[in-house]
C-alpha cells in the first residue's frame, strides 16, 4: 500500500502525499592550513606549504534520541514529581548520559484513526463524544487530525486546533466495508511524522474487529512505528468477551512497543473514562534525550530500557518505547 491517506473533497477522492522524512549526516569540512585571504589554498595561483596538506575532517552529527515516559507506582498511580537524577537510560544494555529533560505540559500532534466498517455503526456516536472529550482535555495547542478507516483510511480533517472542525470530521462516518487497520496506523504513522512542528507525537486507534484487509502486516506497522522519534499509540478494542482472548493480541503488541497502553472495555459506557485516562497519561508525560554512544547509522534495531528511582517509592516503573530503527529510516 502507498503510505498514503485519501481526504473526501466534494463527493471526490484525492489522494493527499506523506512521504517519508530522512535523516541526513551533516558533514563539516575543516581546513587545516592556513592561507592568505588573496591566495587560498586550491585557488587560482595560490601556494601549498611544502610540510601541510588540505585535510578534511567528515563528523556525522550525533542525533538526539527522544524519548517520552510514563512512570507508575506500585499501585499503577501515576508518579509525575520525578526530577532528572532518577532516571537511568539504557540502549542495548549500555548506559546512556541525558542531554535533556523536562516534565512541562507541552502541546502534541495527536492522530485520531478510528475504525469506520460497518460493525462500527451503532459504536460511533459514543466513541466520538468520547474522542471530544480528550481532545477538549488537552493543551490548546495541540495538532490533532483525524482518519476514518475501514478498507482505506480518509484524511477527514488535517492537523487543527480547532474542536467544531475535528467534532466534524468524527461525523464524517460511512460504517461500511472492511478493516485495514494496518494500512491505516501505517499511513497515520507517516503523516504524524511528517509534521515537524510539534515533538511529542500520539496516535490513538480504535476500532472493533481483526485486521481482514490490510496490504501491511502487523510486523510491518510495528516497525513503522519504531521508527527514531516516532510516536506512541494508544489503543481502544471493543472486542468483547468473545475476541479479547484472539485478537487483542496485535493492539497490545503495537501499543507497548511505543510505550503506550491499550485499553478493552466490556462496554461502550467505559470508552468515555478511557479516554480521560489517556488525555492525564498524555498530560504526565517526561520527556528525556540523550545522544547514543553508538554512532552507527546501519538501521539496525536498537532496545531502550527507562529506570527509575526515588526515595519514598519502591518499584517505579517507567513505560516508553521498546526500541527504536535510527536514522529516521525503516529497513
Amino acid at each position: 500500500m502507498p503510505f498514503a491517506l485519501f481526504q473526501r473533497r466534494r463527493g471526490n477522492l484525492t489522494v493527499v502525499g506523506v512521504a517519508l522524512l530522512l535523516a541526513l549526516a551533516t558533514i563539516e569540512t575543516r581546513g587545516q592550513t592556513s592561507a592568505s585571504p588573496a591566495n587560498p589554498p586550491g585557488a587560482i595561483g595560490g601556494e601549498q606549504p611544502d610540510d601541510q596538506a588540505a585535510t578534511f575532517v567528515f563528523k556525522k552529527e550525533v542525533r538526539e534520541v527522544i524519548l517520552h515516559g510514563t512512570v507508575v507506582d506500585e499501585q499503577r498511580r501515576l508518579v509525575t514529581n520525578l526530577e532528572r537524577a532518577a532516571f537511568t537510560v539504557f540502549e542495548d544494555g549500555v548506559p546512556q548520559a541525558t542531554t535533556s529533560f523536562h516534565r512541562d505540559d507541552v502541546p502534541v500532534a495527536l492522530g485520531i484513526v478510528i475504525d469506520n466498517s460497518g460493525s462500527m455503526r451503532d459504536k460511533r456516536d459514543k466513541v466520538n463524544q468520547a474522542v471530544l472529550n480528550l481532545i477538549r482535555a488537552g493543551n490548546p495547542n495541540d495538532e490533532t487530525f483525524v482518519v476514518n478507516f475501514s478498507q482505506e483510511p480518509y484524511l477527514d480533517q488535517d492537523f487543527s486546533s480547532n474542536v467544531d472542525l475535528l467534532q466534524q470530521a468524527l461525523q464524517k462516518t460511512s460504517t461500511q466495508g472492511s478493516t485495514a487497520l494496518y494500512d491505516a496506523i501505517v499511513a497515520s504513522s507517516v503523516h504524524l511524522n511528517n509534521n515537524p512542528r510539534v515533538e511529542r507525537k500520539i496516535l490513538l486507534v480504535i476500532t472493533d474487529g481483526r485486521d481482514n484487509a490490510s496490504q501491511e502486516t502487523l510486523q510491518e506497522a510495528t516497525r513503522r512505528l519504531q521508527q527514531e522519534n516516532g510516536p506512541t499509540l494508544y489503543a481502544i478494542g471493543l472486542l468483547g468477551d468473545e475476541l479479547q482472548k484472539s485478537d487483542s493480541g496485535p493492539l497490545r503488541s503495537l501499543s507497548e512497543s511505543t510505550g503506550g497502553v491499550s485499553f478493552f472495555p466490556q462496554s461502550l459506557d467505559e470508552v468515555d473514562d478511557i479516554t480521560r485516562t489517556i488525555a492525564r497519561d498524555i498530560r504526565s508525560q517526561y520527556t528525556i534525550g540523550y545522544k547514543p554512544t553508538n554512532h552507527s547509522q546501519n538501521g539496525t534495531y536498537r532496545a531502550i530500557e527507562v529506570k527509575a528511582q526515588a526515595r519514598g517509592y519502591r518499584n517505579l516503573t517507567v513505560r516508553t518505547r521498546s526500541g527504536y530503527y535510527p536514522g529516521g529510516t525503516v529497513r
